[in-house]
């Protein structure tokens, strides 16, 4: 099993991205992000190593959120990740939050026990819509997400730390509400 520390939301503002996975599930071998049982999220960091515990990832992750609130993301691209297999994600305009949360975790945990893609240098904030886009339909995929023409805005409201696969959310905090 994986471990993650992410942050997501459970704000009724993540219908739209729900929406979006079963658009994009009608590219995909089977639905991917809807089977999850999870709501729309990013992650941090992935761990596959029994040296880094849910506790070691979750007092990482508590002090990198700190003093911090809820974060309302505007998303206005769908990009893909070329794969195999192809996975489709809304891109997030820039948030300093998000890079200072990864940077802090990053400092915290030493990041050769990560996955690559999670990595200082690799990582690339992301809101993934679906991870098994079938290859005979990557192209029509593709051609959905250039086509994407809309501004979506979520506020992702809870960080956590689960286990993977199946989910299953072994530590979570509500962030309150960000004061102007």
């Amino acid at each position: 099993m994986a471990l993650a520390i992410n942050i997501r939301s459970d704000d009724s503002s993540a219908e739209r991205i729900e929406a979006l996975w079963d658009e994009v599930a009608t590219f995909e071998s089977q639905p991917s992000m809807r089977a999850l049982n999870y709501r729309p999220h990013f992650t941090f960091a992935i761990y596959d190593t029994p040296e880094i515990t849910a506790n070691t990832a979750w007092e990482a992750m508590l002090r990198a959120t700190a003093g911090e609130g809820q974060l309302s993301i505007e998303f206005r691209r769908i990009c893909w990740f070329a794969g195999p297999p192809l996975v489709l994600w809304a891109e997030p305009k820039v948030d300093e939050a998000l890079a200072r949360w990864h940077s802090s975790i990053s400092a915290a945990i030493d990041p050769s026990f990560c996955r690559l893609h999670y990595r200082p240098g690799n990582w690339r904030p992301h809101c993934t819509l679906g991870t098994q886009i079938a290859d005979g339909k990557r192209n029509d995929a593709i051609a959905f997400a250039q086509s994407f023409n809309e501004s979506i805005t979520v506020l992702f409201d809870v960080v956590d730390c689960v286990v993977f696969p199946p989910v299953w959310v072994v530590a979570e905090r509500r962030l309150p509400l960000r004061t102007p």
